[in-house]
């Protein structure tokens, strides 16, 4: 079984401080095509701000974004998964709890953040892999 960190070892780790703004974070994740942000306090993870976050927690509740703080309407204390979890274990985590992202950590260091589209282009490759016989 692939560990699920195999699947974004390459890529860059994008996070945001928490003090920052909903509207910061906003342009920031458009900036960088990504839909979930990993937030940070002191180089410590502290929460998650997704593109649902914004929608749910600021625009239908009415809130500023260029003045609400990203700390107020993150998820705190976001559950993560360790670098070897497979990636069996991690949809079955997305699945179990409504997640559509998720952070993974070394102890406590933030390695990465996979999502359901990660897991399902990584699914969909092996298959057209096999179909043709090579190896991934």
């Amino acid at each position: 079984m692939a560990s699920v960190y195999d699947l974004v070892k390459n890529r860059k780790v994008y996070s945001m401080e928490s003090d920052r703004t909903v509207l910061e974070a906003a342009r920031f994740m458009m900036e960088h095509n990504i839909g979930a942000l990993p937030l940070m306090r002191n180089g410590e993870l502290i929460g998650i701000f997704s593109e649902r976050d914004i929608m749910n927690r600021v625009v239908a509740a009415g809130r500023l974004p260029g003045t609400t703080k990203v700390s107020e309407v993150m998820t705190a204390s976001p559950k993560t998964v360790d670098v070897q979890e497979t990636v069996e274990n991690c949809l079955f985590v997305m699945r179990e709890y409504g997640f559509r992202h998720l952070l993974i950590v070394d102890g406590k260091e933030l390695k990465g953040l996979v999502s359901q589209r990660d897991i399902l282009m990584s699914y969909i490759a092996q298959k057209e892999a096999d179909s043709r016989g090579i190896a991934v």
